[in-house]
């Protein structure tokens, strides 16, 4: 790899960054504004954004003094047949169910007074000043429940709705975050800089790592840790400043750092873990917990996966020994919660609202001493990029941060946790997906800003992460690579690690030739379930794509996610197939279904989830970082132009074609595909050399 040799002027940097951020944050604000503006709530319903027709059913005191709402249908509007696809869970206290809904646990929300259907404008502004912010906490079937933000008068505001509906909102903490390091960094003169920041860029270079790292001596707590994993483990002890862990599709990357960490604690070493996600967070929370090392989970409860609960800061403060300075405060203000309830009179409400103010002030102060004693006490804290900024960790100092999934988060963000770190631990893999940016000008280049003269930096984009900037600056010499997979039938694996692995993948004796017809349960051998990869061919102009909307509002405009491709026939076909490999005795919960579009997802959702209880559809996108036993992959570009759009993004189609371990299929128009890139072009006379090639007829999928 070349090497960009040229130190990166940090001010500069930091003021592209937060152009570019700034970019990032009024696009999100402004989708979510032109929505709630402009559509009905019927179409905002199904479109996910929010839970209409809601009234006050319960509050309570939860995690954190946080005021905690449980809001349900409203019985006058609310038909007990109506179903709802948010996240399962019990019921509420309240009548009917909710309608279809797209809000989810960790969702950041508005509760407000619904407007009448006369009211033409709802500005995201009005929607907080007259309601209250607050994060899902909980979905069920009949009830949501909202964990009110402290400021301001939330509660009080949503006591005294007469029916109110719950808005999701854009996440600016996270921009706040961002935004108020960059503006740290870029401040300090060249004098401040420690080593660290030096290295990262390119001001002074990292410290060599002997290339025999040889019999360092180490006892390892794993005993099924391969040569490579053992070999990243070594290098990134060794490291001083940094050191990148390139994980590839199935190579057990979380696995190495689980070791990573323990032998950084067998060196006294104090080690923060973070992750641009709650779930890629909690991964290695669950996986760290058997081995009994003192950790602390920061992040708000409602976001965690139940497995780790226990193990976050909000639930040991209720919980450890150093709870018990705040829990005669919780109990009284549970008190004064439940009174609320049953007080008929303003004047007694508006009383109870004061001393839980005051009482919220007490246990505060309270809590930040059992805070300071949880996090201080413990070797390893774990939080999301972002998380790491909270006031719990504004004093606390660690000696190495890691930071997983470190190719899916924004540079900004890891500069959160690493602005006074003396060194790094990066793992990901910068050859599948980056993170997602919706605005244009971010994922390009500052407009109207071309030059460096005016303190940004020509050509930087928010796709460009840390993982990927530090390889170019340094060279290969600061990343070290896990090659052995445990995920892939060695033919699904092949064209990946030939054409972005540098042919080093090796899939490992126990998955290089397993398939369908040897899972732990009855299935039978077919021309399907035998074969590790199929080839649908729809060459010939009978597959068409269709350009379509993916609005429900058309009246929207442009549509709420812009114009998606879809492909019907394509849909049949998946269909069918999934129909012969449950037939053959495949679950339908070993199946997934992904598409680049997700118009495509829509039509075949409507048609498929009813009749496979289980199967899973999603996007690519989507389904980074998950896997099952068969994939399908739905291409759905089939037109005379040639024309694959997105579809041409490598990374994009690594995800797609790494998912399975052991059976892929792709469906897809060769002519058309193979027109888009020369990867493309050589992924298709793969399939052709490699697959179970077939070519289907329009007139087999109608019969």
């Amino acid at each position: 790899m070349a090497l960009t040799l040229k130190p990166v002027d940090v001010p500069s940097f930091c003021s592209t960054q937060l152009h570019l951020l700034d970019q990032e944050l009024q696009s999100e604000l402004s989708e979510t504004s032109t929505l709630i503006t402009g559509t009905s709530p019927t179409s905002l319903q199904r479109a996910g954004l929010v839970i209409t027709n809601l009234i006050l059913i319960s509050q309570r005191t939860g995690l954190g003094g946080k005021t905690v709402v449980e809001l349900g249908p409203d019985p006058a509007t609310s038909s007990s047949g109506s179903g709802a696809k948010g996240k399962a869970g019990s019921g509420g206290s309240g009548e009917g169910e909710l309608q279809e809904h797209g809000i989810r646990v960790g969702d950041i929300v508005a509760v407000s007074e619904q407007p009448s259907g006369s009211a033409k404008k709802r500005e995201v502004k009005e929607l907080e000043e007259k309601g209250s912010r607050g994060v899902v906490t909980k979905v069920g079937r009949s009830a949501v429940w909202v964990a009110l933000d402290e400021n301001g008068k939330g509660e009080e505001n949503v006591g005294g709705m007469k029916r109110c509906w719950v808005v999701k909102l854009a996440n600016d903490v996270t921009y706040k975050r961002m935004n108020g390091t960059m503006g740290k960094l870029g401040k300090m003169q060249e004098a401040e800089y420690s080593n660290f920041v030096r290295v990262l860029f390119g001001l002074s270079s990292p410290s060599p790592i002997p290339e025999n790292l040889g019999d360092t001596g180490i006892e390892w707590l794993d005993p099924s840790l391969n040569d490579s994993q053992k070999h990243a483990i070594k290098f990134a002890l060794a490291s001083r400043e940094m050191a990148l862990i390139h994980g590839p599709p199935g190579t057990g990357k979380t696995h190495t750092l689980i070791e990573l960490i323990l032998q950084m604690l067998k060196q006294n070493l104090r080690v923060l873990v973070c992750g641009p996600s709650n779930i890629s967070v909690d991964n290695i929370v669950e996986r760290l917990a058997p081995h009994k090392v003192p950790i602390v989970r920061l992040g708000h409860p409602a976001r965690l996966l139940p497995s780790v609960v226990n193990h976050s800061l909000d639930v040991l403060t209720q919980t450890s020994e150093a709870a018990a300075i705040v829990q005669d405060v919780r109990k009284e203000m549970d008190t004064k919660q439940a009174s609320i309830k049953k007080t008929k009179s303003g004047r007694e409400r508006k009383a109870i609202y004061g001393d839980l103010k005051e009482l919220r002030k007490e246990f505060r102060e309270r809590e930040r001493k059992c805070v300071n004693t949880l996090v201080g006490g413990s070797k390893v804290v774990l939080a999301t990029l972002h998380g790491a900024g909270g006031f719990q960790l504004r004093d606390e100092k660690f000696d190495v941060v890691i930071i997983d999934e470190a190719s899916q988060a924004l540079e900004a963000q890891c500069w959160v946790p690493l602005l006074s770190a003396s060194k790094v631990v990066l793992a990901g893999d910068h050859l599948q997906l980056p993170p997602t940016i919706k605005s244009l000008n971010s994922k390009t280049k500052p407009k109207s800003q071309d030059t460096e003269t005016e303190g940004i930096i020509k050509g930087m984009n928010l796709e460009t992460t840390l993982f990927d900037r530090l390889l170019k600056l340094h060279g290969t010499g600061i990343k070290v690579m896990l090659t052995t997979q445990y995920r892939m039938h060695e033919k699904i694996m092949r064209f990946p690690s030939d054409e972005l692995y540098e042919s080093k993948l090796v899939a490992a004796e126990a998955v290089k030739a397993r398939l369908l017809t040897e899972l732990p349960y009855d299935v039978e051998e077919t021309e399907d379930t035998i074969e590790p990869l199929i080839f649908f061919d729809t060459q010939g102009g009978d597959f068409p794509e269709k350009s379509e909307e993916e609005s429900v509002d058309k009246k929207a405009g442009k549509g709420m996610l812009g114009e998606s491709k879809s492909n019907e026939m394509e849909a049949i076909l998946v269909r069918r197939h999934v129909q012969n490999l449950v037939d053959a005795g495949l679950k339908p919960e070993d199946i997934a279904v992904v598409t680049p579009y997700n118009a495509q997802l829509a039509l075949m959702s409507r048609s498929m989830k009813e009749a496979f209880p289980g199967i899973e559809l999603g996007s690519v996108d989507g389904f980074q970082g998950r896997e099952k036993e068969a994939i399908i992959v739905s291409l759905v570009r089939s037109n005379s132009e040639r024309e694959v759009g997105f579809l041409g993004e490598r990374r994009r189609l690594n995800v797609a074609m790494t998912r399975p371990r052991r059976s892929l299929t792709i469906i897809g128009d060769s002519e058309t595909v193979s027109r888009g890139s020369k990867f493309l072009k050589r992924w298709m006379a793969f399939l052709e050399e490699n697959a179970d090639l077939r070519y289907p007829s329009i007139a087999e999928l109608n019969s």
